[in-house]
């Protein structure tokens, strides 16, 4: 049994792209094998964290790139499957060759020297009248010294074209309605660092996108809801289909999915007292 009570933006992104796949992973919370592209994400994400505790004047690539053992043997301590992908010295020195590359990317996209973040990897959470929760870590808060916040998010992939953005778009909108929630502030820009194709993509949203944002996920969230009080997560077939770890156990594959597990409660509201 379990209780639906929070939404996070990859949460929310699964529903869309394939109710299903929301479910295995958040309902059914099925084993998901690591993927070495996530994993050298996490990696580049936890060296660029780090990288801004050093002075000003020694945020520099060599830096950046010397962080990478130390990062990576901590990632890999705590999740040993991390050690499985990398089984010999020169598969991790390819991993650390693949995330230099990255690195340097990111070092002719911004002076780091001339950044001091207000925030890292700063957890928000909220709670909307509904009594859903909305939850998610955002990259990096930059203030400056007027009072403009900009919310920074760092994608080690390439730039999507503009009618596959929307995933993107959507996370970035849904961590400015978070912190509009959490102290009222507008954020003024939005920005998504593209390592893998050293590009930017930058947006400033309005007091209408924040209205605009909350209905759209107040929209998911009647859906979810809708699925859990009737049991049916439907497949949705879509080219993503051939990444996906749970086509094995897809009806829309010709396969046959486990039954879902009973759904107790939603957003604090017990289910089980209107039967």
């Amino acid at each position: 049994m379990v209780e639906l009570a929070a939404l996070s933006p990859s949460r929310a992104n699964d529903f869309v792209q394939c109710p299903l796949k929301f479910r295995f992973r958040t309902l059914d919370r099925l084993p998901e094998p690591p993927s070495p592209a996530a994993f050298k994400g996490t990696l580049v994400h936890a060296v660029l964290e780090r990288l801004f505790d050093s002075p000003p004047p020694e945020r520099t690539l060599d830096t950046a790139v010397a962080l990478l053992p130390g990062c990576y043997t901590a990632l890999s301590e705590r999740d040993p499957e991390i050690a499985a992908m990398y089984p010999d010295q020169p598969a991790v020195d390819a991993l650390f060759r693949e995330s230099t590359e990255l690195l340097r990317a990111y070092f002719g996209l911004e002076l780091p020297e001339n950044l001091e973040p207000a925030e890292r990897e700063k957890f928000v959470s909220v709670t909307l009248d509904n009594g859903l929760v909305l939850r998610g870590f955002i990259d990096r808060v930059d203030v400056a010294p007027g009072g403009q916040v900009r919310l920074v998010d760092y994608k080690t992939g390439k730039q999507p074209r503009p009618q596959y953005r929307r995933e993107a778009d959507f996370q970035m909108r849904f961590y400015a309605l978070l912190r509009h929630r959490t102290d009222g502030v507008l954020v003024h820009t939005l920005q998504l660092l593209y390592l893998g194709s050293r590009s930017i993509a930058s947006y400033h949203p309005t007091a209408a996108d924040i209205e605009r944002t909350e209905a759209e996920i107040l929209g998911i969230w009647d859906d979810i809801t809708a699925s859990a009080r009737t049991g049916r997560w439907r497949p949705r077939k879509s080219p993503l289909c051939g990444w996906c770890h749970f086509k094995p156990l897809c009806p829309a594959w010709g396969n046959t999915a486990p039954e879902p597990p009973p759904v107790t409660a939603i957003a604090g509201h017990d289910l089980l007292s209107e039967t």
